[in-house]
């Protein structure tokens, strides 16, 4: 055999072997991320309630529809905190559709497992994700399949990692010494994070501050599903494990992540309809019961295959 063709030859090998190496190495990491961030839920209190398809479990190998909840959380020390964001994600692979949407923080509403009457967010204070879960499940009628729990300050270290966000914000404010100008705008980690949580200068107050949160989710989904880079899939790892607990398992995030990774394309959003009001001095936001049933109506729709 020549000499150059015994060169080439251990070359390329020579590649494969580190490709390969690699590949283990990153497939190691991403598992023990996983197992990392997982967090399984026991309900506080089983919630009777079925999606179209009769049963709470969801079968992720089969790309069946599900619904997942999203908890910003903002965390004190000593002290859990409150989920200053609760975002719904329903996603329909058949459909290739995602439908999101916010359920306002102040949303009055039974506390499942605490028995009070009380703002949703406080549902976390009282009883973390388990409470808040079962909390939204009685709320709307459906079940929620998965969660997801990111603290804001994760959350303004993820932005910056998927490269920042492109918003169309509707109108100028200025939010913590930051300015935010009319039109399109990037936003770095950051920015996004007062982006989204400014409210009282909002002509819409905690609506308009709901559609800036979904603004930003989406363009960040889309920002990760587009991710290439070793780099940065290396970061993303050590921020998710400080930042991100789910009961999303390793086997699901790989169907999720190969399966679904184009079926989050097409986003719609629905926007939860109430009023505010003062009881005993306390303000909440009051959604009826023809509203809920409104939206348990257009999630059961969008589930459907």
């Amino acid at each position: 055999m020549k000499k150059w063709m015994k060169v080439t030859i251990w070359i390329v090998s020579f590649f494969v072997v580190v490709v390969f190496g690699y590949a283990i190495y990153l497939y190691q990491s991403v598992k023990s991320t996983a197992d990392q961030i997982y967090e399984p839920r026991n309900p506080v209190k089983p919630v009777s309630v079925t999606d179209s398809r009769g049963g709470l479990q969801v079968d992720i190998n089969s790309k069946e529809p599900f619904n997942a909840l999203i908890l910003g959380v903002d965390e004190r020390p000593n002290d859990r905190g409150r989920s200053d964001t609760m975002i719904v994600l329903s996603v329909n692979p058949g459909k290739k559709q995602v439908l999101m949407f916010n359920i306002p923080r102040d949303t009055r509403t039974d506390i499942v497992g605490h028995n009070t009457v009380d703002k949703i967010n406080h549902a976390y204070a009282f009883g973390g994700v388990d409470m808040s879960v079962s909390t939204v499940e009685q709320f709307l009628g459906v079940p929620i399949h998965y969660y997801m729990k990111v603290d804001m300050e994760g959350f303004a270290k993820i932005i910056d990692l998927v490269g920042g966000v492109d918003v169309n914000n509707p109108f100028a404010f200025d939010y913590e010494g930051q300015r935010y100008d009319q039109g399109n705008i990037h936003l770095d980690g950051v920015a996004a994070l007062g982006f989204s949580r400014m409210r009282y200068d909002d002509p819409k107050g905690d609506l308009g501050r709901n559609d800036r949160q979904r603004e930003v989710l989406k363009q960040m989904l889309k920002n990760t599903m587009q991710f290439s880079s070793v780099l940065h899939i290396q970061n993303m790892l050590d921020e998710l494990g400080t930042h991100v607990r789910t009961d999303v398992t390793f086997d699901e995030m790989k169907e999720l992540l190969l399966d679904y990774r184009n079926d989050l394309e097409n986003v719609d959003t629905v926007e939860i309809k109430g009023k505010g009001e003062k009881i005993n001095g306390i303000y909440y936001y009051i959604v009826d019961q023809q509203e809920r049933d409104r939206i348990h109506g257009i999630i059961e729709e969008h589930l459907e295959k």
